[in-house]
């Protein structure tokens, strides 16, 4: 399978359980096949997932593959930071996915940052040009943001603390990412934005991840999961195609990568690229 005409990367997140690593590790072997930049690996709130976050990225490294770990700041002190950046480096990670995150449910504010554009800084900072720095966008606007004009404002302090790129939150309106990546031009921040893809396997699953994220499901996709019920087979052939379609609009309008959201799983993305790159 040839993915050379636009290089995708995969997100994992840490397993809970022996069980779900060992099928991690078998997902991750069949997901090497489509030759990603990298895989990320999610960072879970309040740093709250931190040893099976590094246990994967020790995994993804020995198994000779790029790994990058999502790191957040929310709740985090400088000296915490500095000891999880020493330990990355260590390990031979060269990519952070820079994020302000969220604090588990019941826990104040804390720590000593309050925004991503922090981190970053504080990253650059200490370690230079140690780390390739991905940060958030969201073409759509943050859930908690003000105006989609704060949002942006708050993406362009991001990229002047010094990320070197950003990957989207994911959508299904390829006009709210190339809108997006307009107005990222204009404010004049030379960076790649790389669209943010998740497959649609499962119609209760999308429904409650978009709703805490804020994430737009078009009504006419909304209303077609809706009409097939429990109906998995259907929901998962129309998920393949609409979302090899917006693939497709992506990389036709220049789009500089694709970034999957597996969610620990393969044949939805497996089955995208297929097609994408048959």
């Amino acid at each position: 399978m040839n993915a050379a005409t636009i290089p995708i990367s995969i997100e994992f997140f840490p397993p809970k359980t022996s069980e779900g690593a060992h099928k991690l590790r078998a997902v991750r072997q069949q997901l090497y096949a489509l030759k990603p930049e990298y895989c990320s690996v999610t960072y879970g709130a309040g740093g709250s997932t931190q040893e099976g976050t590094f246990t994967t990225v020790r995994e993804i490294l020995a198994e000779g593959m790029e790994a990058a770990s999502h790191i957040s700041c929310i709740g985090a002190t400088k000296a915490s930071i500095r000891e999880n950046l020493a330990a990355l480096k260590s390990m031979g990670v060269k990519r952070l996915v820079t994020l302000r995150g969220d604090l588990p449910s019941g826990y104040g504010i804390g720590g000593e940052f309050q925004y991503a554009s922090e981190l970053v800084a504080f990253i650059r900072a200490e370690t230079g040009d140690d780390f390739q720095i991905e940060v958030a966008a969201y073409p759509e606007a943050h859930p908690q943001a003000r105006s989609p004009a704060s949002d942006l404002q708050a993406f362009a302090a991001k990229v002047r603390a010094g990320a070197n790129s950003a990957i989207t939150q994911y959508f299904y309106n390829a006009d709210a990412y190339f809108r997006f990546l307009e107005e990222v031009d204009a404010l004049g921040l030379a960076v790649p934005v790389v669209p943010g893809v998740m497959p649609i396997a499962s119609s209760s699953q999308l429904m409650r991840f978009s709703d805490a994220c804020g994430a737009e499901i078009p009504r006419w996709i909304r209303l077609r999961l809706q009409a097939f019920g429990d109906d998995t087979a259907s929901i998962r052939a129309f998920g393949l195609d609409v979302v090899t379609g917006l693939c497709e609009q992506l990389r036709a309008g220049g789009a500089p990568s694709l970034h999957f959201y597996s969610l620990n799983q393969s044949a939805a993305t497996l089955e995208i690229c297929r097609r994408l790159f048959a």
